[in-house]
């Protein structure tokens, strides 16, 4: 899987979530070895359904 915000090689990983009011404290996702940007598949899902937010994020990050 390849880093939708700077295209490096993504790692699965555990993360631990010990605030969430879900019930879940653990849940499993990707992070970048290059850059740290955490998916998952909330965080995808968010971004299928926000597509223009991505794209400003983009931008911003790039000056």
């Amino acid at each position: 899987m390849n880093c939708p915000r700077c295209s490096g090689f993504m790692i699965p990983e555990s993360f631990q979530d010990l605030q969430s009011d879900t019930g879940t404290l653990s849940f499993c996702g990707y992070r970048c070895m290059s850059c740290g940007e955490i998916v998952d598949p909330q965080i995808a899902s968010n971004r299928k359904h926000r597509p223009h937010l991505q794209a400003r994020n983009r931008k911003l990050m790039s000056h």
